[in-house]
This record gives C-alpha cells, sequence and structure tokens, in this order.
C-alpha cells in the first residue's frame, strides 16, 4: 500500500519552520477564509500552520480517497463494514428519511415504531403511570459498559440544565466499588435498572445487573418489575425475568459507540423528555444533512478531519487535545476517545494489509478552566507539540452567572492565543528586568518564561449548550472519525482489538481462584497471579 501522504509530507517540509502569525501577516482575511459554519457551528482552523497550497492537496486526498462515494455508500444502507459484514446506519435513528433499505428490508418503519415505545415507556415512568413497588420511580440506573455507558452519561450531563425527570445513575466498571457506591444512596422500591447490552452476554454489564438484581430483591418481591432492557436477546432478557414491553432492542448496523441515538439512549429520553430526546436527534439530522451537501471546502465534519490528518499524519504529532470551555461537556472527552481512538486505532488497511502510516491519534483531554491548572504547562512549554480542539460557546444557561460564563470564554480565547503567540526571550527578559534582576539571574529567570509559541489549535464555537446542538456535535465528530477512517484506508466500525483481552481474562478467573495452574501463562502474568491468591488467602 503505497503512502497517500507523500505530497503532503514534501509541502510539509517546505513549511515547518513557519511561524503560523506569519501567515496572519500574509493573509488579513485568514480568520474568514480558514474558518467553515454550519448551522450554529463555527470552527476556526486559522491557527494551524496549513496555508492554501497544503489545504488543497487535503481536499484532494480527501477525493482521491472517495469520501464523497462512501458516504453515500454509508448513508444509503450499504454493507461497508466488511470484516463484519455489516451496514453502518446509526444515522438512521435521527434520520427523517421515509425509507432505507438494508438487504431490500426498509428499516425505518420498526426503528420508528421502537421509537415510540421508548417514548410511551418515558412518558408512562416521567408521569407516574409506571411505578415501582415504592411509589413513583425517582432514580433510574443504567448499566452498561463502553458505548452503552459512555454516550447517555456524557450526554445526560451536558443536558443537566434540561433534566426534569428521574436522577439518572450509570454504572459501568466491573468493580464491585462502581454499582455498590451509586446503589448504596437509592430506595430499592423507586429505582429502575436498565441493563443495556445488545447480546446481554457482556459480562461486566451482566455481572453489575445480578448485583443490581439481589439488591432490589431485599427489599422488592418480585424485582425483574424494575427492570428495562436494551437488548435484541429476547430469550436472554426473558430469562432473566424483564417482560417484552419493556426491552428495545436494535439491530446490528448500529455499533456501541455510536448508539446513543438509539434504544441505548433511553435513559436520557426518561432524563430530558421524548420531545427533547427528538430535538437532540435533530440536531444530528441537520449536521448529517450538512455533511451530505456542503462541498468539502466548507465541510465541518471534512475539515476537522483534514485539520486532524494534517497534524498527525502528516507533521508527526501523535496525540490531540479535546479541551470543551463547558462544564457540562466533561465527558466529551472521554467519549470522543472512545469514538476515534477505537474506529481508527488500526494498523491494517481495508484489505488487511500494513498501514505505511500512522492511523489514528491519542484523544484526551479535560474541560477548562480545569486543565489550566493541570496539563497546560506542558502544552505551552512542553518539548512536544500538542494540537488543541478548543469547544466553547457564547452564552452559558444561567443568565444570573453571565459574568462567570464571560471569563470562562476569555480564558479558552486567550489559551489559544498564547499558543500561538507565545513569548519571546526578549520580552521574557524586559519583564525580569523590571523586577530588578540583572546578570546571569536575569537570564536564567527570563528563559523560564519563554513560551515557544507556534502551537496549533483550532476553535469549535457555537451559541449554547442545548440538545440540538449536543447533537449537532456528537454528530460533527461522528462524521470526523468516518472522514479520517476512509482516508486511511481502515475499517473504522469493528473493534477486534478490545477481543483478545476478554478472552484472556476469561481463562485467567479460574487461575485467580485457585482452579486452574495457569501453567501456560508467561512468567509475569503467572507470579502476580500467584500473588494475589496468596493475598486473598487461597
Amino acid at each position: 500500500m503505497m503512502n497517500r501522504f507523500a505530497p503532503l509530507l514534501a509541502h510539509a517540509e517546505t513549511v515547518k519552520d513557519r511561524h503560523i502569525l506569519d501567515l496572519f501577516a500574509a493573509d488579513p482575511e485568514r480568520a474568514r477564509d480558514f474558518a467553515a459554519e454550519a448551522g450554529p457551528f463555527l470552527f476556526d482552523y486559522s491557527k494551524t500552520n496549513i496555508d492554501a497550497a497544503g489545504m488543497g492537496l487535503l481536499l484532494a486526498l480527501a477525493d482521491q480517497a472517495g469520501v464523497a462515494e462512501r458516504r453515500a455508500a454509508m448513508f444509503s444502507g450499504q454493507k461497508i463494514n466488511e470484516t463484519e459484514n455489516r451496514a453502518v446506519l446509526h444515522t438512521a435513528w435521527r434520520s427523517p428519511a421515509e425509507s432505507i433499505l438494508v438487504d431490500g428490508h426498509d428499516v425505518m418503519p420498526p426503528l420508528r415504531a421502537t421509537l415510540a415505545r421508548m417514548a410511551e415507556f418515558a412518558n408512562a415512568l416521567r408521569e407516574g403511570r409506571y411505578r415501582g413497588q415504592g411509589g413513583a420511580i425517582t432514580d433510574v440506573v443504567n448499566i452498561g459498559i463502553g458505548g452503552s455507558d459512555l454516550g447517555p452519561a456524557m450526554a445526560a450531563l451536558a443536558c443537566t440544565a434540561f433534566a426534569n425527570g428521574p436522577q439518572l445513575h450509570f454504572v459501568s466498571n466491573v468493580d464491585g466499588a462502581h454499582i455498590h457506591d451509586t446503589l448504596a444512596p437509592l430506595n430499592p422500591e423507586t429505582t429502575l435498572v436498565i441493563v443495556a447490552s445488545k447480546t446481554f452476554t457482556t459480562i461486566e454489564t451482566m455481572t453489575n445487573a445480578e448485583t443490581a438484581r439481589v439488591w432490589m430483591a431485599d427489599v422488592v418481591k418480585n424485582p425483574a418489575t424494575q427492570f428495562a432492557a436494551i437488548s435484541s436477546a429476547v430469550d436472554k432478557t426473558a430469562a432473566f425475568g424483564i417482560p417484552p414491553e419493556r426491552v428495545f432492542g436494535f439491530e446490528d448496523w448500529v455499533g456501541g459507540r455510536y448508539s446513543v441515538w438509539s434504544p441505548i439512549g433511553l435513559s436520557l429520553m426518561i432524563g430530558i423528555g421524548p420531545e427533547a430526546f427528538a430535538r437532540f436527534q435533530a440536531g444530528a439530522a441537520a449536521m448529517d444533512a450538512h455533511f451530505l451537501s456542503a462541498p468539502f471546502s466548507a465541510n465541518l465534519p471534512v475539515l476537522l478531519a483534514l485539520v486532524g490528518l494534517w497534524h498527525n499524519q502528516v507533521l508527526g504529532h501523535a496525540t490531540r487535545a479535546v479541551l470543551p470551555y463547558e462544564q457540562r461537556l466533561a465527558r466529551l472527552p472521554a467519549y470522543l476517545q472512545q469514538l476515534e481512538m477505537e474506529s481508527n486505532g488500526k494498523r491494517v488497511s481495508m484489505d488487511g494489509a500494513d498501514l505505511p502510516y500512522h492511523s489514528g491519534p491519542v484523544v484526551w483531554g479535560e474541560p477548562g478552566t480545569n486543565g489550566q491548572h493541570a496539563f497546560y504547562q506542558l502544552i505551552h512549554q512542553g518539548t512536544r507539540v500538542v494540537p488543541c480542539e478548543f469547544i466553547v460557546t457564547a452564552r452559558g444557561l444561567e443568565p444570573d452567572l453571565e459574568h462567570q460564563h464571560l471569563l470562562l470564554v476569555a480564558n479558552c480565547l486567550a489559551q489559544s492565543e498564547a499558543l500561538l503567540r507565545g513569548r519571546a526571550l526578549e520580552e521574557a527578559t524586559a519583564i525580569m528586568r523590571k523586577k530588578g534582576l540583572e546578570g546571569a539571574e536575569l537570564e536564567r529567570q527570563a528563559r523560564h518564561r519563554v513560551f515557544p509559541g507556534n502551537r496549533p489549535s483550532t476553535t469549535l464555537l457555537f451559541d449554547q449548550l442545548t440538545p440540538e446542538t449536543l447533537g449537532g456535535l456528537i454528530a460533527l465528530y461522528e462524521h470526523r472519525v468516518f472522514v479520517e477512517g476512509v482516508i486511511l484506508g481502515i475499517n473504522s466500525f469493528d473493534q477486534w482489538g478490545v477481543e483478545l483481552g476478554k478472552e484472556l481474562a476469561l481463562a485467567l478467573a479460574p487461575v485467580l481462584e485457585g482452579k486452574a495452574d495457569g501453567a501456560a501463562k508467561d512468567g509475569s502474568t503467572r507470579a502476580l497471579a500467584e500473588r494475589i491468591r496468596e493475598l486473598r488467602g487461597l
């Protein structure tokens, strides 16, 4: 497989020592020319070292890689997840389309019927028509892992200002402390437990589900009456005791990390109500329409992807910091870690050949301004360049605290400006000279206060964090990951990398219990298992 980034690598070599500020000096309209809008979103990528020639090469790469053709195939229900022979149709759950065919069958009627059942159940619970043994449901515990947890947990926190239903709680880790600490303050008689597992066999989820059932059985005569399931394995949900009217399934063409629009979002629908959930889906559908229709040069998902590829595959920056200046988006970096790193953390192309370049970057981050007092030191003065993606809203949702939101926004813009401009040794020297330093000590102290600058960042700006804008934001990043995957030539929709560890964990359990000797394990694993048995008194 040839390196399709070769022309970009050659171009980058000619501009690698250029300061981004020089681009602004050469083009007074750069902030306008290197930005794009879609609905409420403005994406500014002018604070990067991409020039017109570089963007031309990136756009040509997107054309040559067949992004448009692959995009059309995805939305039309073709089986672009080739290693699993599946369509990729998470977009159908928010689509206004009358009909979408998969294997000749229209998937939209059953999909709409499921959404209607979800809305009816959510309303029945919110209005007190569906009740627990002790009365109206006050708390909902969603038990899942991966996409069955990260999506709704992230979205529920993001929509806190619109929450008007029962309190939502999320359990994912098989560590017993997680479910213990979540259930401890709750009343079993007024708690609903949602078990989210498509196959109803996910070991972490089902272990936690059984623990929750035992907890509830201490008080509730028939605990299954206060359970619901997000699963397509109706035989297994029935065996667990959950009746069909409280089981909501979805097809295998919805991957877990793309599933918050589907029944996996039931907890969110209960928390904010079916109408707000529909607005959440509508915001995503609007981004879908933009992605399908806008030219690549003005297409936000495409531009986000191209900037990401420029920084990672072309310039060699291995990580990407996602920095939302919006506290309710605190879980967004973790959500995007899974979305991008599980999707594009691959080592072979679609045909199974080794990639001749790196695949997806390490994605990480925290909300501002917290991160400023943690890792921004490394971003500003460390030896590695970390491209930053700032996400910020112009207005908060608390009118009486707007002065605080303005301070938040000021911090966001100041950080991107500081990364761009830096502080030269001359400026730092002048500052320290005013403090009375001179000679060798002046130089030493000044050097500690130098900021290299010329560090790239992008800014995604929108008005307020609402269900609509949250939906658009998530869809924007979903499509960004898709575009990056197409250009990299990989399958973004399988996740074989998570399987091996799970298989080995099942084999290790009896070793840790003292029921197997573990002779086949490597020396380190065997020694650790022996010590664990000793500490547990086995």
